[in-house]
């Protein structure tokens, strides 16, 4: 269904979670939660494309604004395949003032991979 030129999500799903798959929705859940706690200020999906070299970008998944003011990107997967593990470093040394993080879903809840200088 749309309204105009906007399109309605789809059902249930928010404008917040529209286009992430299981994983990066129960992600972004946990992100609002340490909203509530005061450890994230705020946070965005998708919201930076990098330059890597000539036509080759990265998009990481979160764009995360810790309470330090402290900007993180994180990547989150199910399994990792070894591009996506590739682009990450890339982006991490041509990009150093921001802290990157590999989030990978696991039973008892999250497991972080840190990448770059801030690692």
């Amino acid at each position: 269904m749309t309204c105009g030129r906007a399109r309605l999500p789809r059902s249930g799903r928010s404008y917040r979670t529209e286009g992430m798959n299981q994983t990066e929705t129960r992600y972004a859940s946990y992100l609002e939660s340490l909203k509530g706690t005061g450890e994230v200020i705020s946070w965005a999906y998708e919201a930076v494309k990098l330059r890597l070299a000539d036509r080759t970008f990265y998009t990481p998944d979160f764009f995360v604004i810790r309470a330090d003011s402290s900007i993180e990107l994180h990547e989150v997967k199910g399994h990792w395949e070894d591009d996506a593990r590739v682009k990450i470093k890339v982006a991490a040394r041509l990009h150093p003032w921001f802290r990157f993080l590999a989030v990978k879903a696991v039973k008892a809840g999250w497991q972080y991979e840190y990448f770059g200088e801030n690692a």
